[in-house]
């Protein structure tokens, strides 16, 4: 790998680095023991957090497998069932945790081209009053979806159908900032409809740690609770309070930039009319790359390891822009894979 250039990773927007800017926010913060709610910076960031998203209330996780787990284990008792995407990082990629820590069972429906589910057949996989059947008690959405903003309208009918039987909504909401840049809504609008909200802010925001879970001041000391069991509860935790409260004062409008990277480099990407992957169109900071062959994916990959660029190896390649890439990183990426195809 060469060494003399800077290392540019496209895996993931988790890979920031914070700030010195932000370590010294850290540094500076006041603490207290927060499993005694004795952290003044926790408790403000939580307040804060909670009035941002128009809600009552709001917890500080570690991350936002913890935040959302916490949540469902809030929501629904052993033997109810929650309805997610089956791609939805809640059941996916958060390695069951609902079913094995919780006994929650999983509902799995299909998710549509523009990441949401198709309505009528989340209505239809609610349970009927039985003994057969668990009860169904919750349905999960996230926004955004693989970099794509979830349609309002979509979201209402969820609201809708929750209100007809009597059903909670969750969102994970791990890059909900990146939606609020890209339509330009109001936070507290677009997560008016849901229950609960989890905001993963070491995505986007650049934070090295946390995650805070909002709702209902009920859902939130039940999560209290849980978030102890789970291991969860942290003593002088004001210094990763700190982080999170920099980020909301210097890293929501600079998402955009992201954004914009993503764009110009898919952009660049298509302009080099080449029959080797096609691309998604961009909404936020994820460019999806559909390569021919895992074989070609894979050489794509180890050419730009050797040209100092980090990308995934699979044939669907996620490339994501973050804080620590810059606009003049766009051209070296695309000139990589250009070198990479030849």
């Amino acid at each position: 790998m060469k060494t003399s250039s800077k290392i540019i990773d496209l895996r993931s927007d988790t890979v920031t680095q914070p700030s010195a800017a932000m370590r010294e926010h850290m540094a500076l913060a006041a603490t207290g023991d927060d499993v005694y709610g004795e952290d003044p910076t926790v408790n403000l960031l939580e307040q804060r957090v909670a009035k941002l998203l128009g809600k009552e209330a709001g917890l500080l996780c570690t991350s936002g497998t913890q935040s959302n787990l916490i949540a469902l284990l809030s929501h629904c008792q052993r033997g109810e069932e929650y309805i997610v995407g089956e791609e939805y990082h809640t059941y996916r990629y958060e390695a069951g945790g609902a079913a094995v820590l919780g006994g929650i069972v999983p509902q799995t429906v299909a998710v549509e081209t523009d990441g949401s589910l198709n309505i009528n057949v989340v209505a239809g996989k609610i349970k009927a009053d039985d003994p057969h059947f668990p009860i169904t008690r919750l349905i999960a959405l996230e926004n955004t979806h693989c970099g794509k903003v979830i349609p309002t309208a979509f979201i209402n009918a969820a609201r809708e159908l929750c209100d007809q039987h009597g059903l909670q909504l969750h969102l994970d909401g791990a890059r909900l900032f990146n939606a609020h840049v890209a339509t330009e809504q109001p936070l507290a609008d677009m997560v008016a409809p849901f229950d609960s909200v989890s905001v993963c802010f070491s995505k986007g925001l650049g934070t090295p740690i946390g995650s805070v879970l909002v709702g209902s001041a009920a859902l939130i000391k039940r999560g209290r609770r849980w978030r102890k069991m789970l291991g969860g509860g942290m003593r002088q935790a004001g210094i990763v309070a700190a982080s999170l409260d920099y980020a909301l004062d210097h890293h929501i409008a600079r998402i955009a930039d992201d954004h914009g990277n993503a764009k110009a480099l898919a952009a660049g990407l298509k302009a080099l009319h080449t029959d080797a992957f096609s691309i998604d169109v961009v909404q936020t900071n994820m460019v999806y790359l559909h390569f021919s062959s895992a074989e070609v994916a894979k050489k794509v990959s180890q050419v730009l390891l050797a040209e100092g660029i980090k990308v995934p190896s699979s044939a669907k390649m996620r490339l994501v822009t973050h804080l620590d890439v810059q606009a003049s990183d766009v051209e070296r990426i695309v000139q990589s894979v250009r070198k990479a195809l030849t």
